[in-house]
């Protein structure tokens, strides 16, 4: 299984990226954590990004705020997946961050998830490795299974509840 290099264009989103490592962590997988700058390191950005499959990584997480042009930096410099995490700022909440996300020019992709969504960067990355590793699959499958029967559960519970207060 490769490993997932995510990289932060500041220190200071990394209470971001937190949640994305420790959904990395749990399903084991292998991950290294840099902080890039597009703006204000680009060679080596741009040297990481075309260097990361041979070092062994088979999906890049950006993750940055304000003008963040990270991640389409990153993967306009490989043909790894590379998966965009807009950050929250002071200023407009995030939506600069998400419209300089998402907003690649074709043939340049970037998947994106929410403002702050390092959750789902993560997971997006473990299903993306998931495609050749089976037991990854089945790891993420019984989680999904899991989260459905919660959700049945509370329906249920309240179903129950709201029953008694019509009786």
């Amino acid at each position: 299984m490769g490993k997932v290099g995510v990289v932060m264009g500041s220190r200071s989103d990394l209470p971001v990226v937190q949640k994305a490592l420790e959904v990395l962590h749990s399903y084991g997988i292998e991950y290294e954590v840099r902080v890039l700058s597009a703006h204000r390191c680009p060679e080596q950005a741009s040297r990481f990004a075309a260097s990361a499959r041979e070092g062994g990584f088979s999906v890049l997480i950006a993750a940055a705020g304000m003008a963040a042009h990270l991640a389409g930096a990153l993967a306009a410099n490989t043909t790894l997946p590379v998966i965009g995490i807009p950050c929250s700022a002071k200023n407009l909440d995030g939506l600069d961050a998400l419209l300089s996300t998402v907003m690649m020019p074709s043939g340049v992709p970037v998947a994106t998830v929410a403002v702050d969504g390092a959750k789902n960067a993560a997971l997006l990355a473990v299903e993306i490795l998931a495609l050749s590793d089976p037991v990854l699959a089945d790891k993420l499958q019984t989680e999904k299974d899991a989260a459905r029967e919660a959700v049945l559960k509370t329906d249920a519970e309240l179903q129950a509840q709201l029953s008694e207060l019509q009786s």
